[in-house]
């Protein structure tokens, strides 16, 4: 920091509508704004967080974006006044956005002291009360910008909130050119494969399973694409690669973004427990099962977009001794975002056979007996393994597809849960 700095953590979030816009542009729109305006103004990393899925006010995403900037103390007054009007245009705007029963609500602030980490881990893993999260903000003495609505503080404080750690990762955000919003993104699926191939530290931009990219959002939003992967660097170079081939869109702006994304930072820690009812498959081809585990009756949900999840769920049997993680619903259901079959019990199939035929009891007490030859055995039953090929495991988890993953979620390729 050089002398004469003051360093500043600056969050943003409920900027978007469903149907316009994008928080990641907007922010940048910010940021750019102040390296113009201001001289000296440093960009020291930005950062993009996801928060917890089952928020009730949410995008698909459901993140919110973060920066660590340096500042002349000199230009503090000249940059408050700056967010001031940046933060008018924005307000103007979402007035003007389409009708919506979540309408954006967004909220700029500003912290010069690093906030309480629990603002994150509160806000990634369950429900955070609006007005208590304004109380906390204000006792730590942010600035914040917003309107009479004030949704957005819960993701700009969790996201100056976050501390990067090693399962970090990174995202470079491509945005497209403003006259082309609303109209199809060209990016090819062979571009998105060969990237993959050619800079082997980026990951999940691409379903295999479906043969298909993930990496554009298929909302009409300014984002042209999103690359992810474990270095900044490995992320910048995709892109350039990316922009230098004639079946990919040009992009006008681009940025690095540190993410808690694949951090299965909403998770807690694998539970064990044990089946003690038979699968049962509701509307829409979703299953769920019973298992007893700590003391308690627990439902566990798997969704026909889980796949290999929702396949493996279908082959319990009462008494199988299964490890998941997932998310307690409102219901208090557990919706599965990973499972493993630990132990097993035996699956029956039938008699002993002999003379291709099934050995027939011959009376209370005594032996199986085959009626072709005389032959006899233990009265007892035939069992196997269950079956579980077609179902894709990894160290033998399941896991959905990775199109149907969220983004918080730490592929197993990259982890095994527990290990």
């Amino acid at each position: 920091m050089k002398s004469g700095h003051l360093a500043l953590r600056i969050g943003l979030d409920d900027t978007d509508h469903p149907l316009s816009g994008c928080t990641t542009s907007t922010f940048d729109e910010l940021l750019s704004l102040l390296v113009a305006k201001i001289p000296d103004f440093h960009v020291i990393e930005r950062g993009l967080v996801r928060l917890w899925p089952f928020a009730a006010r949410r995008t698909r995403g459901n993140g919110a974006l973060r920066a660590e900037v340096s500042i002349p103390q000199s230009r503090k007054a000249e940059f408050r006044s700056l967010c001031c009007e940046w933060f008018e245009d924005v307000m103007e705007e979402v007035a003007n956005q389409p009708n919506s029963s979540t309408p954006a609500a967004p909220v700029l602030l500003v912290s010069e002291n690093p906030p309480p980490e629990e603002w994150y881990w509160e806000a990634v893993t369950g429900h955070v009360e609006l007005q208590s999260r304004i109380v906390s903000i204000h006792n730590e003495g942010c600035w914040m910008l917003s309107g009479e609505e004030k949704w957005g503080a819960v993701g700009a404080s969790a996201a100056i909130a976050w501390s990067p750690g090693i399962t970090s990762t990174w995202e470079l955000i491509a945005w497209r050119n403003h006259e082309l919003i609303g109209q199809p993104r060209k990016i090819t699926s062979e571009a998105v494969r060969m990237m993959e191939g050619e800079h082997p530290l980026t990951f999940v931009n691409r379903d295999p399973t479906a043969g298909r990219g993930l990496i554009a959002p298929r909302t009409p939003c300014p984002v042209l694409y999103g690359i992810r992967g474990a270095t900044s660097e490995c992320v910048e170079d995709a892109h350039h690669w990316m922009q230098s081939r004639s079946d990919v869109e040009q992009s006008v702006r681009w940025g690095v973004h540190r993410t808690n994304q694949l951090t299965d930072d909403h998770l807690g820690m694998v539970t064990f427990g044990t089946v003690i009812s038979s699968p049962e498959e509701v509307k829409g081809a979703h299953s769920n099962i019973s298992v007893f585990s700590e003391g308690s009756r627990v439902e566990l949900v798997a969704f026909s977009e889980g796949g290999p999840v929702n396949r493996l769920l279908r082959t319990l049997q009462i008494g199988d001794r299964v490890a998941w993680l997932g998310l307690a619903a409102q219901d208090d259901a557990i919706h599965l975002e990973r499972l493993t079959l630990v132990n097993q019990v035996p699956r029956v199939v039938g008699r002993p056979t002999c003379c291709n035929r099934t050995m027939r009891s011959g009376g209370a007490g005594q032996q199986l007996r085959c009626r072709e030859c005389g032959s006899t055995s233990q009265r007892e039953w035939d069992s196997e393994e269950a079956d579980l090929s077609g179902i894709e495991l990894v160290e033998n988890w399941s896991q959905p597809p990775p199109s149907n993953r969220r983004h918080l979620a730490m592929p197993l390729e990259l982890g095994i849960p527990g290990a």
